[in-house]
């Protein structure tokens, strides 16, 4: 097989990006799946996805990229917390060290997504501290914001992330 799409999606963000860049991806030899469904099938390209909590993925993205030997790896995932290029290359960062030194990194793709409700529910107590509140209206906006994402834009760029990828191999 030449392409394998795994992701890892809390709220569905990560699966709609998973699904474009699959779409994205040319001819027949390809699969995507779950990385709760990923049974160790074989590709020479892996496209890993997952959802970003406090700034790097989850354990079991962790698990899967620490077993990869001999591989073509790009990543992709999407975060609650803004759009900034810093962020992102924090993230990546972050995620890409757990590729290990015999694969061969292609790249990140970051967009922006919605978070559940319970998250905006945290930012409406109003805070004394001036700072804080501060903080506080930027984080609210920044969740209202992803409610709109991911959207066409971050899918667009998800298919030009797929021809980067593969004009590198």
């Amino acid at each position: 097989m030449d392409y394998m799409v795994v992701y890892s999606s809390k709220t569905g963000n990560t699966k709609k990006i998973a699904t474009e860049i699959f779409s994205a991806l040319p001819g027949m030899s390809k699969d995507m799946q779950s990385m709760e469904e990923y049974r160790g099938k074989d590709a020479e390209i892996f496209f890993i996805g997952f959802w970003v909590n406090r700034g790097t993925c989850d354990i079991s993205v962790i698990d899967m990229l620490s077993e990869l030997h001999g591989k073509k790896v790009a990543l992709f995932g999407t975060c609650g917390m803004g759009r900034e290029a810093a962020y992102f290359r924090s993230i990546e960062q972050k995620v890409n060290v757990w590729i290990p030194d015999d694969c061969e990194y292609l790249g990140t793709f970051l967009c922006q997504g919605k978070m559940p409700m319970q998250v905006r529910e945290n930012y409406e107590i109003p805070m004394e501290d001036p700072e804080r509140e501060l903080w506080r209206k930027k984080m609210l906006r920044n969740f209202d914001e992803g409610l709109f994402h991911p959207n066409e834009e971050d899918l667009r760029q998800a298919r030009m992330f797929v021809e980067q990828v593969l004009k590198k191999c």
